[in-house]
């Protein structure tokens, strides 16, 4: 199916113009219930509070989405029980995506694990599955990241800083020693397509040497081109076109040969991290997501059986009802896309499932334990929105690496909002809110918006090259900035209850010695060890595969198996595509 001339937003209008056929609320009562609301608001608010109604809230990575007073039927006149929300399980899948929800399986518990070398994050992983946790995220290095080998001048101080050092499958090896691959999930925080198109064949290149099936092989990586050509802190870009068709190139691989693994987590939480609304933060993933379908579709695939293993990744921030609100909005806003646009027909391949991870930005330095509360609460709006997925950032991860102490508290907390509070016993507690199905709408409403303003200037790959995502996010980053500069987003014991006690000090993760020299060390020994003809011949052929237009995975597969390491990769990337220069923004 070719790209619609109408917009997502028209396309969905006209397509659910009829569907409401059962309003909630009657006439009748909604005529008296205004009658009696509007003789409360004359005799009961006070003048200041009815001239001020309605009001925005101001906090950190907040959409400025105007909030009423009080909220009744009045606000949602329309709403239709089926149409709107249905029952958890059902279409439209507003209350979630399965009827028990949480009662049948429980919210994944992932937390993040990676520092020094992969010998060192080994223990981590180990550390964290002894204590509960049911599935793995590995993040990487800024080196390994931005696709240069350890011993590269540009990593020079990074190694192992911020997450594990990965430069060849031997060093997969080692991260993954003693943990079998075929028995825990385990999300590759790989961001990039050109960097998914490197660790990941070195996870299935390690799983062969194993002599596990890929077919048995469970988890996820990133693969989001926003990450590579908007949010991206690397010396050396490849142009979006090109950056697209790996992503491309890497979902139509995976979703073929690794039938349960998530071949795209399109990610919304490091877009609105960097510097955007929870808005800009959906509406761009959003676009990407289909734009990418319609690309692949083009390639003969059909939208339904990729929408089966698409994933999506979501930032939880301060404004606990919006959060939950347009969780459940962009859900249902999933379902509608893949039902009327992409014509999908089996409900699975409907369903919006997402990992979400705590705001890190929310965090602060001052008074850090004070994180630990902030953090809590992201995690239970995330469980009322209804994720598949969760982790919990740690309250000194303002400082560094959280300490084992630190992660242990984050696993815990999930553990206590799992086994001790209650929540997850009923499938969406917060639903027939006033409050929040009208927000929920009102949050659909304004990522349609944006979805259209992205459409109408030629889609997602458009807005990359133009610097329209660019300079959304400086413009936004800036007015944040000057808000809580100003006290008008209050920070607490940053802008405002500052205290004048000396706290007392937290312990703050020192990392492994000797990291970079043993990854050094390896790299040597590996180009000593390793077929050089072999691997030389595997380069060579992917090389040939970028330029030819073919799927690079295949051949990627070989070098990551012939003991090539990701800086000699991503030379062949740069030798193919060229370099593309970012729009420069002042």
């Amino acid at each position: 199916m070719k790209q619609s001339k109408k917009s997502t937003k028209q396309l969905l209008k006209d397509a659910l113009k009829d569907l409401r056929q059962s309003p909630l609320y009657n006439r009748k009562a909604l005529d008296k219930l205004s009658q009696n609301f509007n003789q409360w608001q004359q005799e009961s608010v006070r003048p200041d509070d009815l001239e001020n109604w309605q009001t925005v809230p101001r906090m950190v990575l907040g959409s400025q989405t105007p909030r009423d007073l009080l909220y009744t039927p009045l606000n949602n006149p329309e709403f239709d029980y089926a149409a709107d929300l249905g029952n958890s399980g059902e279409q439209p899948f507003t209350r979630g995506i399965h009827a028990n929800m949480y009662r049948g399986r429980a919210f994944t518990r992932r937390q993040l694990a990676g520092y020094g070398g992969p010998e060192d994050t080994n223990q981590r992983i180990k550390f964290l599955l002894d204590h509960g946790a049911t599935g793995i995220s590995i993040i990487f290095d800024l080196p390994t990241i931005q696709m240069y080998d350890s011993d590269d001048p540009v990593s020079t101080g990074q190694v192992g800083m911020s997450g594990v050092a990965i430069d060849s499958v031997e060093d997969m090896d080692l991260l993954f020693k003693d943990i079998a691959l075929d028995d825990v999930t385990v999300s590759l925080v790989s961001h990039y397509p050109s960097n998914s198109a490197i660790l990941f064949p070195m996870y299935l290149a390690l799983a062969k040497r194993r002599g596990i099936p890929w077919e048995r092989l469970k988890g996820s990586i990133q693969n989001d081109m926003t990450l590579e050509e908007v949010v991206r802190s690397g010396p050396e870009y490849i142009p979006p076109q090109d950056c697209f068709r790996i992503q491309c190139d890497n979902i139509e691989f995976i979703r073929q040969q690794v039938p349960l693994w998530n071949f795209m987590t399109v990610n919304g939480y490091n877009l609105r991290e960097f510097g955007t609304s929870a808005v800009s933060e959906m509406a761009v993933a959003l676009v990407n997501a289909a734009e990418t379908l319609e690309a692949l579709e083009d390639r003969g695939h059909d939208p339904a059986w990729l929408g089966q293993r698409m994933a999506f990744f979501w930032s939880i921030g301060n404004d606990f009802f919006e959060e939950v609100a347009r969780i459940r909005a962009v859900r249902r806003l999933w379902h509608r896309i893949m039902t009327y646009r992409f014509s999908a027909k089996d409900p699975r391949a409907t369903w919006m499932r997402c990992h979400v991870q705590t705001s890190g930005v929310s965090l602060t330095r001052r008074e850090p334990m004070n994180n630990v509360v902030r953090a809590s609460y992201h995690a239970l709006a995330a469980v009322l929105g209804g994720v598949q997925s969760l982790h919990v950032d740690s309250f000194d991860e303002a400082y560094s690496v959280p300490t084992e102490e630190a992660a242990l508290l984050s696993l815990r907390t999930q553990q206590i909002l799992q086994e001790e509070t209650g929540v997850t016993q009923v499938a969406d507690p917060l639903g027939g809110s006033f409050y929040v199905e009208t927000l929920t709408n009102e949050m659909e409403r304004r990522i349609l918006d944006e979805m259209e303003e992205i459409e109408s200037m030629g889609g997602y790959v458009a807005a990359i090259k133009t610097g329209w995502i660019h300079r959304k996010i400086s413009d936004y980053f800036r007015r944040e900035r000057e808000l809580v500069e100003s006290g008008q987003t209050r920070v607490v014991a940053e802008n405002t209850y500052l205290s004048k006690d000396k706290l007392p000090s937290i312990n703050v993760f020192r990392y492994p010695r000797g990291a970079a020299e043993r990854q050094k060390q390896r790299l040597d020994q590996l180009r000593q060890t390793r077929d050089n003809h072999k691997a030389t011949q595997a380069l060579n052929n992917l090389e040939k595969a970028c330029r030819a237009g073919s799927n690079i995975l295949p051949l990627a597969v070989q070098c990551a198996d012939a003991g090539c390491s990701e800086g000699e990769m991503f030379a062949v990337f740069k030798n193919a595509f060229g370099l593309w220069k970012p729009p420069v923004l002042w």
